[in-house]
């Protein structure tokens, strides 16, 4: 027998492998075979799902992101726009997490007080297998490196790397590699200027493990 037709129309493109129980998915949305969106999900335009993601009830996801494959995202965490989940990223939404079947865990989860939200900022990606440690926030336009963990908030604009992950340097929206002199940048690739923190060395070797340094874009 063959397969059944894709879910084609006016708002959202459904492979005949995935599921999906949302009723709210933006217009151009794509969802590829195996992922699973569940019904309380919120998927904005022009998004990418793709195959293996699993999107629990409660999950927002901003217009224009990509989820690559296997990743999933659970109640409490809210993706910006034109983010980048790259493929099994890791979120989690609770910090003591017991099962709800255990008869010792249950009065915890009687209510939603459990869940630890997370945000990723507008245009932020997330590397393969990176973890993020749920209630942080992930700046705009930051870079997580594949397989580091994040644990405590990123400012916008600044990478990520390691186990536990800490600031190695900053990226311009494009993704490209932003050296501060004097409390200024440009970007090499598309010229965007920033202004930002006025270190001692083009390399952010002395900035904090937990950074608190702003980047701005002005022109």
């Amino acid at each position: 027998m063959s397969a059944a037709a894709p879910k084609t129309d006016a708002k959202f493109y459904q492979h005949p492998n995935a599921i999906v129980d949302s009723k709210r998915i933006g217009a151009g949305t794509r969802v590829w075979a195996f992922a699973q969106v569940m019904n309380g999900a919120v998927i904005g335009k022009d998004c990418n799902i793709g195959g293996h993601a699993f999107i629990e009830a409660g999950a927002k996801i901003g217009n224009g992101v990509t989820v690559k494959n296997g990743v999933a995202v659970w109640e409490g965490v809210t993706v910006d726009d034109f983010a980048f989940l790259g493929p099994n990223a890791v979120f989690t939404n609770d910090l003591r997490p017991r099962s709800p079947r255990f008869p010792g865990g249950k009065i915890r989860y009687q209510t939603k007080a459990w869940v630890s939200k997370t945000r990723v900022g507008k245009g932020a990606s997330i590397g393969a297998n990176a973890t993020v440690v749920c209630g942080t926030k992930i700046g705009a336009f930051a870079m997580i490196g594949a397989g580091a963990v994040v644990t405590h908030d990123v400012p916008a604009h600044t990478l990520m790397l390691g186990v536990p992950a800490r600031p190695a340097g900053f990226v311009c929206e494009c993704g490209d590699e932003l050296v501060f002199r004097a409390g200024k940048a440009k970007c090499p690739q598309c010229g965007a200027q920033y202004v930002g923190p006025n270190l001692s060395s083009a390399k952010p070797a002395g900035l904090k493990s937990r950074p608190t340094h702003r980047v701005k874009r002005v022109k």
